[in-house]
């Protein structure tokens, strides 16, 4: 079944990665070809995929109630990797592994935040669950500005079992918890092979996710509101730790 991707960014990063099969790009006959259009109309030439000018309203019946930016992109579905394959381009690129695990995340925006902020520091690879949570639909890939497309990113059927799995590859799990017993994110030493473990907005993380994990990290706060979005406490934990490991040495 093919996927019909939209938003500018969204499009282009798909069309730059070149990971998906390409069927036809449709650009509304009202824009310009210039800026992010313009990249868009060259990689489209270069990979030769068909390119049709329809109206705006065209556009608008294919993707009900969703700001597509006068362009679209029908192709193949989202090719996912097995989690060995992200423990290998940690290994390929001779640095430590850096893991994203997201624990039944369901909201697209929140997900596709994650996902941005994974791809700008590098992570190895992202594992979802299969169930109960989003997987990568257009809405993902657009709410990531197409992040997506340049990830390994891995669905399974249990999120539990995988942990188990790259503990012994020499990965340390660590999950982020509002928890009394959780270390502060900035005191914690996160130089080592790592996967950070982010649970869905308000439940948090699962409890059987929450026991597997080797320590939990939290963000201190002074404010007067409960807590930060997922998103935002993830993405602040996860570019944290990208910062504080050494480059270019290997774990595992």
């Amino acid at each position: 079944m093919a996927d019909l991707l939209y938003g500018r960014n969204a499009v282009r990063e798909a069309l730059r990665a070149k990971r998906r099969t390409m069927q036809r790009l449709l650009v509304s006959a009202g824009v310009q070809d210039a800026g992010t259009i313009g990249e868009v109309l060259k990689l489209g030439q270069a990979a030769e995929v068909p390119i049709e000018r329809v109206d705006r309203r065209e556009l608008d019946r294919l993707l009900r109630d969703v700001n597509h930016q006068g362009v679209a992109l029908e192709c193949g579905p989202y090719p996912y990797v097995e989690v060995e394959d992200c423990l290998a381009l940690a290994e390929e690129q001779s640095e430590q592994a850096l893991l994203l695990l997201l624990d039944h995340l369901q909201d697209p925006q929140n997900i596709g935040t994650l996902l941005r902020t994974a791809e700008v520091v590098g992570v190895h690879g992202v594992v979802i669950p299969g169930r109960r949570a989003a997987e990568i639909t257009p809405a993902v890939v657009n709410a990531a500005s197409g992040a997506t497309e340049h990830l390994r990113i891995a669905i399974v059927t249990n999120l539990a079992q995988v942990i188990e799995q790259i503990q012994k590859a020499g990965v340390w799990v660590v999950g982020l918890e509002d928890d009394e017993q959780a270390q502060e994110y900035d005191e914690a030493d996160l130089d080592m092979p790592l996967a950070l473990v982010v649970g869905a907005e308000g439940p948090g993380l699962a409890r059987l996710t929450r026991e597997r994990c080797d320590f939990l990290l939290r963000l201190p706060m002074r404010g007067q509101i409960a807590s930060l979005n997922v998103a935002v406490a993830g993405s602040i934990a996860l570019y944290h730790a990208w910062r504080v490991r050494r480059p270019g040495v290997s774990g595992g």
